[in-house]
């Protein structure tokens, strides 16, 4: 029996699919690109925004046209939020919400090859369809009743292994912020995490398999151990000591939730890299506050302060800092999107900036507001703000120049190079050598 991978979205995703995979593969199932005819395929999709929901949509339509016989299986959080319309498509087989990835693999270990003939017949078992808010119940509601209580509880462990370098080790799912704009919390649960011991677990059979570096994945990473009693800074610790594992980055992390407990740490001499991804998402305070962030501009420029002061010297590699923005979030003007551009240029001076245009989620409360910002506008204001990160990762990658740094070399091959990243996340390119292959190497920019 042969079946093919693919998925959209977040590196959650990516590391449950890698946990698919692995688990057909241990079944005697034969992996196949996922161009290629299959018996099954699985599409793991993403919902957060309306173009990752369209994307969605024609890889189904797609696998159906590769191989009309084949069953189709959709997870992910459209899965989760849309359940009864994936079931209209035609060759969709089962759907799996939130509280069943866990399914996935047991159909795995327990085989369909006996439903695999004839044509597809979609899955119309009763499960969790979540309606994405649920008006006239609070948001907390809405996700209990859309996710089942069990499901909030659990966490469906995972990490990707496709590279030969780096996993990414997904340690916490949900969220419990509720942010005005977001559906994750409907998608995918309220906040929870895996015990500390399960995630050493994993890393050591990462580590197992060769990988030198590892980066932490959740929907809001710094907020593990809400349901487990232990804390962020009690996983950092435990898997900073497991062997094998040279180097760790930390995928994202709330400016509230990265202490400055935390920080020192990390500045102390660990295998975590100067390396951190924070989200910012708008300059201006009356944003903040009305969609629901849990800090404001001050609370976000002290903490990246207070990283730089702990963790750069003069002569060392500077902190690589990516911060998410969204523009274009409902009531957002010239003079607020301003501060906002201002604010990246003027104070905080990221090395990247990653750039998002709002998008307008059915179920959500800005989905409601009245004041939405014209698509144009917000095409302009993303251009804007992309040629402001070019300028930054321009000046920051020239910083370097002449300052050693250690870089993890991977294995891909394009045009004779190949390419590797530093400590501190700078792209570097040499002449390809597959001796350098995952190997750490001391160079100077």
């Amino acid at each position: 029996m042969k079946i093919a991978f693919t998925t959209l979205g977040c590196k959650l995703n990516y590391a449950e699919t890698s946990t698919y995979e692995r688990g057909y593969s241990a079944s005697g199932w034969e992996v196949v690109p996922w161009t290629q005819p299959a018996d099954v395929y699985l599409i793991n999709t993403c919902a957060v925004t309306e173009t990752a929901e369209k994307k969605s949509r024609n890889l189904i339509r797609r696998a159906h046209r590769t191989a009309p016989e084949a069953r189709i299986m959709v997870t992910g959080c459209y899965a989760q939020l849309r359940r009864e319309q994936l079931l209209q498509m035609e060759g969709v087989w089962k759907v799996f919400g939130a509280d069943e990835k866990k399914d996935i693999l047991l159909v795995a270990s327990e085989g369909i090859a006996s439903e695999t003939s004839g044509h597809p017949r979609p899955d119309k078992r009763e499960g969790p369809a979540a309606s994405g808010g649920g008006r006239g119940r609070s948001e907390a509601e809405a996700v209990s009743k859309a996710i089942p209580s069990e499901a909030q509880k659990s966490v469906f462990g995972a990490y990707s292994s496709g590279e030969r370098t780096r996993s990414f080790l997904k340690v916490q799912d949900g969220c419990d912020n509720f942010c005005a704009y977001c559906t994750v919390p409907f998608a995918r649960g309220r906040s929870r995490s895996i015990p500390v011991c399960e995630a050493v677990k994993m890393a050591q059979d990462i580590a197992a398999k060769g990988i030198k570096e590892v980066v932490l994945t959740g929907v809001n990473t710094g907020d593990f151990g809400r349901s487990s009693g232990e804390s962020f800074l009690d996983l950092l610790k435990a898997l900073n000591a497991v062997e094998g594992i040279e180097r760790y980055r930390i995928s994202s992390i709330e400016p509230n939730l990265i202490t400055p407990e935390i920080i020192d740490w990390i500045a102390s001499g660990t295998k975590f890299q100067r390396h951190f991804h924070i989200p910012l998402q708008s300059g201006s305070d009356k944003l903040l506050q009305r969609v629901g962030r849990r800090y404001d501009t001050a609370l976000f420029a002290s903490r990246i302060d207070y990283i730089r002061t702990a963790m750069e010297r003069p002569g060392e590699p500077r902190v690589f800092l990516g911060i998410d923005v969204i523009v274009g979030l409902p009531g957002e003007t010239e003079e607020l999107f301003l501060q906002t551009y201002d604010f990246l240029k003027e104070r905080i001076r990221p090395a990247f900036i990653h750039v998002f245009p709002y998008s307008r989620r059915p179920g959500t409360r800005a989905a409601t507001w009245k004041d939405q910002v014209p698509e144009r506008i917000k095409t302009e204001r993303v251009a804007a703000l992309e040629a402001l990160c070019q300028q930054l990762h321009q000046s920051f990658v020239e910083e370097h120049i002449g300052i050693p740094e250690t870089v993890l070399w991977e294995s891909s091959e394009h045009s004779g190079l190949m390419a590797g990243y530093t400590g501190n996340y700078i792209r570097v390119e040499r002449p390809f050598d597959p001796a350098r292959i995952n190997q750490l190497e001391e160079i100077v920019l």
